[in-house]
């Protein structure tokens, strides 16, 4: 395996997490924070393989072959217990926090430290959130407790405060697009998928595993381009489809952020470079048919509409006022 647990960039915050498990002085609970996609989730399942190789060639790192190792690898060691928002529910149930703390009063099964995963836990209910505190406060010995989540401000401070806190940002472009080629993807491939991630190792490696999801991306761009002309029915009806799944819902309005930002960039005059840069043409059309001030206003729509969804917003209602807010008319 190698020095950076097989991951892309975040070298910083595998070196601390390498160093304590190496000392013996790993914390009782972190908070790994930054965009969907970034790697949050596989960090603590390569800190977990770390803590329970049964094999370790160094200290704090893994062969990546043993059971553990394994197991850890694909999510399904009886040692790992990873929690999320239920399909379908707004919020990360009381009832999955209980049990998640029940489970983490026993002993492991199999390995030397059990593992808790807590995914997007700014989707916790208040009650939750409450209810995990008690555990942060008198943790078991032989546990690790991961939270991950969009931004630790959408926390409740008594939790970020018993958590040690790593902030995950982008990879820039070059690493990786070097890091993707390292792993076969053709490098032409490998820097569009660096650039449409927006520095994202787990979305980009996502879009390559599962090219669909790069055609969705297509179909969502299409759609938007499609909705410049349409009427308020055709978007409402848009609205009523797109907020059936809240996930995919933000997954969408991401995708139209980051285009929207790349032609406020060209209608601004800059040269930077665009994080689409399949759609160079018609970033530059909509730039020059709608201008500055229009784009400016739309994407502060996107960015405000997102933050809405962090709530407890009606997501249908919240599409059908942006859709209502799309730049007038149609490019010729």
């Amino acid at each position: 395996m190698d020095a950076n647990w097989n991951l892309i960039g975040h070298e910083w915050a595998v070196q601390l997490l390498k160093t304590q498990i190496a000392a013996g002085q790993l914390r009782q609970a972190y908070l790994l924070t930054g965009s969907p996609g970034i790697g949050r989730r596989t960090l603590a399942l390569r800190a977990a393989q770390a803590l329970n190789c049964e094999a370790p060639p160094a200290p704090g790192e893994f062969c990546g072959e043993c059971r553990a190792c394994r197991g850890f690898a694909r999510g399904e060691h009886p040692d790992l217990l990873v929690v999320a928002r239920a399909e379908g529910d707004r919020d990360l149930r009381i009832d999955a926090i209980r049990e998640l703390r029940r489970e983490l009063s026993r002993a492991p099964l199999e390995a030397r430290m059990q593992v808790a995963v807590a995914l997007n836990f700014e989707d916790a209910s208040v009650q939750a959130a409450n209810a995990l505190l008690k555990t942060l406060e008198e943790p078991n010995q032989r546990t690790v407790i991961f939270l991950t989540a969009a931004d630790e401000d959408r926390l409740p401070p008594t939790i970020v405060s018993r958590c040690e806190l790593l902030r995950l940002r982008p990879v820039a472009a070059d690493v990786l697009a070097a890091g993707l080629a390292h792993r076969g993807v053709e490098p032409g491939q490998a820097n569009l998928l660096a650039s449409l991630s927006g520095g994202r190792p787990g979305l980009a490696l996502r879009w390559q595993e599962q090219p669909e999801l790069l055609e969705r991306r297509a179909e969502w761009l299409d759609a938007c381009e499609r909705l410049l002309a349409a009427n308020r029915v055709q978007r409402f009806a848009f609205a009523e489809q797109a907020s059936k799944d809240r996930a995919s819902l933000r997954e969408l309005l991401l995708v139209w952020l980051s285009f929207w930002r790349d032609a406020l960039l060209r209608a601004g005059g800059s040269s930077a470079t665009l994080a689409n840069p399949d759609r160079e043409a018609q970033l530059d059309d909509l730039a020059q048919k709608f201008g500055l001030e229009a784009i400016h206003g739309w994407v502060q729509r996107l960015e405000s509409t997102l933050e809405q969804l962090e709530t407890n917003v009606n997501a249908r209602l919240a599409m059908e006022v942006l859709l209502l807010g799309l730049p007038e008319g149609m490019p010729n």
